[in-house]
């Protein structure tokens, strides 16, 4: 018998500062027996950093993910069903990055393991033709910070201020300082 995906929602209230993006948005999150829940708290920043502030060309969605190898973990379609935004999160392979690329207008990686630095070496130089991509690293302790803040049911505040982001629940608050590792603009 197959294990189920683990249901999680959450609550967010965005304050992004630097986008001039204020909203709430209700979430509810699949966890994949596989996924770790620093993984999928990463969705949840992911989701807060990219959300659009309104869904005229097309809302943020999560995709399969580790289900499905052809979809990201985040994505945003326009109205004609065209790949806006492609987000991924870790450390996926060249070959992925350049597909995506090329089937999007624009590329996102979140990266947070403390490997990332000798992965991004490895890739970066097949990438620089990709001029749609963006690489970003959490600092691992930052994303296992964020980790602890899971909850079946979560109520969150995401402060977003001069590239910096504060996670908060009733009783913490995280700091996150994501690194820009591509030379490309937009977060």
């Amino acid at each position: 018998m197959a294990l189920k995906s683990t249901i999680y929602k959450a609550q967010l209230q965005i304050a992004d500062m630097d986008r001039q993006l204020y909203a709430d948005h209700s979430l509810t999150l699949a966890q994949h027996p596989s996924e770790t829940d620093e993984r999928l708290m990463m969705r949840v920043l992911a989701f807060a950093l990219h959300v659009p502030p309104d869904d005229h060309d097309g809302a943020l969605e999560f995709g399969k993910g580790l289900s499905d190898t052809d979809e990201p973990d985040l994505w945003r379609r326009n109205l004609t069903g065209e790949i806006e935004h492609w987000i991924d999160l870790g450390q996926p392979d060249d070959r992925r990055l350049v597909r995506a690329a090329g089937r999007s207008r624009r590329v996102t990686v979140l990266g947070y393991h403390a490997s990332l630095p000798i992965w991004w070496k490895a890739i970066a130089g097949k990438l620089t033709r990709l001029s749609n991509l963006d690489v970003w690293a959490i600092d691992p302790a930052q994303s296992q910070a964020l980790a602890e803040l899971t909850q079946r049911t979560m109520q969150l505040q995401v402060t977003v201020q001069d590239g910096l982001v504060w996670i908060a629940d009733a009783q913490h608050s995280i700091e996150i300082v994501p690194r820009r590792l591509s030379t490309h603009q937009g977060f």
